[in-house]
Order: structure tokens, then sequence, then C-alpha cells
């Protein structure tokens, strides 16, 4: 842990205390008005990884700790939690004949997954490195990936199926992320990682996923159509509107949000610290490319619209569908949403905690306009009682 994220841990002050950005990139006439801003961890880096699930999943979880009343901020292990599911995802990948996706990604869905089943330890214990400064899981997982398909490439031989390549499969994530932890000594308390989620006070049963698409029922319960939803979870169905209503209720009220959103829009610029949708998308320049698991800064995007405020595309449900249908919309990302901004004009915007460290202007967050939101959400998640009652009642739980 680098010594000024350990210092801000220790003395327990949330990062939102040090957040005094009000615009997004040097030069920027955009400003930014608070209107609520929740505390969070200190942004990470998930590195050359395609782990963005696990750092805003974790990230969302730890300002959840601190909202149920933690007197100093708890960081949780990214990696435990990465380790963990892939095991989960080579189980499954067997058992359907290697017909599901295998990949570094994921859902957010997986975190609560995890910590049900094997618990959760803090970063410090289980930081995942595992001896480097920076985390590259591209040799990892092309071996993990190799061990998966040589087996189901033999699926129906005589023998069938044995027990080593679990061997191999974990030989190589304890190489790769570090050996599995069993018990641990933290804050002078001896835990197991049963026993520490247990002292964190979640209830993993009390969080839900929220999506929008119309090519299932309104306000019902669905599956999220996604490659990286592996674990098949669920997600309840509600209009554009409410889905946007739900998280600007929730951040008023206290609760932080995870959100899973298409990154690679011409309008989404890290390295500018916004994310929009011009209503002239020729206007944006894009040079270089970005990285194929999107866990960087990626290409670079020039444009007056992340200069000062232009108008934007209106963004409809029929729009946000085709979008989704026609396959330029797709899920890319997961990050947390932590605050609502306005800028000059009264434009709203959400604050985002990224992971991809914090070379932006804002270290590390971006401001993401409503319609961004509208246009490119995948799913939110979020503890339910953030989601205002006139919605609530709408949702056939």
């Amino acid at each position: 842990m680098n010594k000024t994220f350990s210092f801000l841990l220790s003395i327990g002050i949330s990062t939102s205390m040090f957040f005094a950005q009000t615009t997004n990139v040097e030069g920027s006439k955009y400003q930014f008005k608070k209107v609520v801003h929740l505390d969070a961890t200190p942004v990470q880096s998930q590195g050359q990884t395609g782990t963005c699930w696990s750092f805003s999943g974790t990230s969302f979880f730890e300002s959840e700790i601190q909202r149920l009343g933690a007197k100093t901020p708890v960081v949780l292990s990214e990696m435990y939690v990465v380790r963990k599911a892939y095991e989960l995802k080579a189980e499954k990948f067997i058992r359907m004949d290697g017909k599901i996706n295998f990949s570094e990604g994921g859902a957010f869905h997986d975190v609560p997954l995890v910590i049900e089943k094997f618990g959760i330890v803090p970063y410090e214990v289980y930081t995942g490195l595992n001896g480097t400064e920076k985390y590259n899981h591209g040799e990892m997982f092309n071996q993990l990936y190799f061990i998966m398909t040589d087996i189901v490439s033999r699926l129906g031989s005589p023998e069938g199926i044995t027990d080593d390549w679990k061997r191999k499969f974990n030989s190589m994530l304890d190489m790769g992320i570090g050996k599995d932890i069993q018990t641990f000594e933290y804050n002078g308390t001896r835990y197991t990682p049963e026993s520490y989620a247990a002292s964190l006070g979640l209830d993993m049963k009390n969080y839900v996923s929220l999506t929008s698409f119309t090519n299932h029922p309104m306000y019902s319960q669905c599956m999220l159509e996604i490659p990286d939803n592996w674990a098949w979870g669920t997600s309840y169905n509600v209009s554009m509107d409410d889905l946007v209503e739900v998280t600007i209720a929730a951040l008023k009220n206290g609760y932080t949000i995870a959100w899973g959103a298409d990154v690679s829009e011409n309008g989404f610029s890290f390295k500018n610290g916004l994310a929009i949708v011009p209503a002239d998308p020729s206007m944006i320049e894009v040079q270089g490319k970005d990285d194929k698991r999107f866990n960087d800064a990626g290409a670079d995007r020039k444009s007056n619209a992340f200069l000062e405020p232009m108008k934007e595309m209106a963004i409809t449900p029929d729009l946000r569908q085709k979008g989704y249908d026609n396959k330029t919309t797709t899920d890319d990302h997961g990050m947390h949403i932590v605050g609502l901004y306005t800028d000059q004009n009264g434009t709203r915007y959400f604050l985002v905690k990224n992971s991809w460290g914090t070379s932006n202007l804002p270290k590390g967050y971006l401001y993401v306009s409503e319609n961004y939101v509208k246009y490119k959400t995948i799913n939110i998640y979020l503890h339910k009682d953030g989601i205002p009652a006139n919605v609530k009642n709408k949702i056939k739980w």
C-alpha cells in the first residue's frame, strides 16, 4: 500500500473531503458545482487486467461499509475476489462443456457471490501484486484459458475429467495473484475470510441490479444479457427515466452506486475527465486506440466539447435500445458513482470514480453527463433501500 493511501485510511478521512476539482481538464470552461458527494476510498488502478468489475464492486462495498457507520475506511482485496471468481468460472465452464464465456471480465454480482461463498479479506492482507508493482494478468490468463480449453477438448474421453486440472489451475493463480489465504491477523484479531466478511456488517441480500431494455418486460426480473454475466445474475428492468431517477435519488439519500457502462464512445474521455453525448459526434477527433479490455485511459480524444458545454443528443428509450440491439452499446467497464454535480447551465453530471489510476485532472474521477448515463448504462447496482418508493412500488419483486 502506498504511503498516501495508507495515511488516508489510518486517519479515517474520506477522500471526498479532498475532492476540490471543479473542472475537468486544464483550459476547460466547464464549472461544476457539488450537489452531493459521498464517501469513497482512494482511487486505485486495475493495471493491465480486465478486472474493473472487482475494483468498482469492492469500491462500492467499501462506501457501503462507511455508510453503515464504520469509524475508519476499509479497503477490501479486489484480487482475492478475482482469484475466487476464477475458481467458480472454471467449474461452470467445464459443467457447460465450454459453451459459456471464460474471460477476465465479470459483473457486480460476482463480488457478493464470492463474499457469500468464500468471505473477503482486507487489501493489506492480500494485495494480489505477488511481488510486482502493477497488475498484469496477460500471461496468467493465457495459461488459465489454455487449461480450460484443453479440458473441454477432451470431454467424452473414457476416463472422464480428473481433479488434476484443479491443481494446475490453482498453481497458476498462485503464481499470478498469490497463494490462497485461509487465516490471517488484522488489527490484532485472527480471522478467516468468512469471519472477516461477517465482521463488516454487510447483508448481500440487500443489494440489487437494475437495468433498462425494452426487449424484456418492464419492472420484472430479467437476465443481464452480456458475455461477462457468466454467473447468470439477474436484474430488475425499469424504464430509462426511472433508472436515472433511482441514481439521483439514491445519491441524495446517501447511497453510492456501482455503474456498468459502454465506454467505447468517442464522448467518453478519461483523460479529459468527462463523458458526454455531443449532438454532433463528428466534432470529436480520436487519435490512437482504446485497449481491448478498457483498462487504461485509452485513445486521445480532442474536441471543444471537452472544453466548454455544448448541446447534447436527446436520448430516448428507442435510441438506447437501438444501441443495445445493434451492439454499438456494449458492456465495457464497471465504475463507481459517488456524487452528483451541475455545470454552469444547470446540466446534471454524475461524479464517477474509475480504476485507471489518478493521471487526469480530477485525480481518477470523471464527470459523466445525465444523457450519457441514459444512453450507455448497462446496469446499476445498489442497496435496495436507495430505490425511491415510487419506483420500488412498480417493481415485481
